[in-house]
């Protein structure tokens, strides 16, 4: 049932009234998240990996969703899925662009099952308002026992940067300021939870906090600009 759900929900615009953008003109988020000529495995699906608590998450949001008041995000690895053309004139060596993209892949779905990064993401139009619930897997420890600093820093910035992107189109970030209160025990899930505050031009302004499952830990706070880039120019 969850899946055929989620299969009804592949791009933003489901579940916003049956909202979508212009046939050729597609928006940035059914551009960054449809399956539609990409690798057809959704990465945000359960799998045998998931805990208890991640299971539950998704399943209490993916009954929200069934209103249209969010709607879940699905995800994928990209490899060999982003288009070239969209990003030539942003990279000086459009040689290097072909070999470099045709291998890439997305850091937060490069590892196998259960061993790196397990989330998913819902987003609310209204409230201008992405939720990301995460596990982490045991290739991302860092003080034994406990997540990484760079992988929590990681899935804040993959969470705020949706937000960002969903409001603008393609972003890049500008700055992050992250404070940690408490570490992450490795394997356990936890709700980011992230929101628009300000929009000044090319200028997005985003910020989230860190909880436990039950939300009743604060385990970090963060905020980040994030810029929207100049179709044409170029990055390096």
């Amino acid at each position: 049932m969850l899946r055929s759900c989620a299969a009804r929900l592949r791009t933003l615009g489901a579940g916003r009234g049956g909202a979508r953008p212009p046939a050729g003109n597609p928006g940035p988020a059914q551009r960054w998240f449809s399956s539609e000529k990409l690798i057809p495995e959704d990465r945000s699906l359960p799998n045998p990996s998931w805990n208890k608590e991640l299971r539950l998450l998704f399943e209490q949001f993916m009954k929200k969703c069934e209103d249209g008041s969010w709607t879940h995000m699905p995800s994928y690895n990209y490899k060999n899925t982003l288009s070239i053309q969209d990003f030539k004139t942003l990279i000086h060596d459009g040689k290097l662009a072909n070999k470099q993209l045709s291998q890439a892949q997305l850091f937060t779905r490069s590892y196998e099952e259960g061993l790196g990064f397990e989330y998913v993401m819902f987003y609310n139009d209204a409230e201008k308002r992405t939720v990301c619930f995460f596990q982490g897997g045991p290739y991302l420890q860092g003080a034994p026992g406990f997540l990484h600093g760079g992988a929590i820093s990681t899935m804040i910035d993959a969470t705020l940067g949706t937000s960002a992107m969903i409001a603008v189109g393609i972003v890049m970030t500008a700055n992050l300021n992250i404070t940690f209160k408490r570490p992450i025990p490795l394997g356990s899930a936890v709700v980011i939870n992230s929101q628009v505050d300000k929009i000044e031009g090319r200028k997005v302004f985003v910020s989230c906090n860190v909880r436990s499952a039950d939300e009743k830990t604060v385990h970090s706070e963060a905020t980040s600009l994030f810029i929207k880039l100049e179709p044409g120019k170029s990055l390096t």
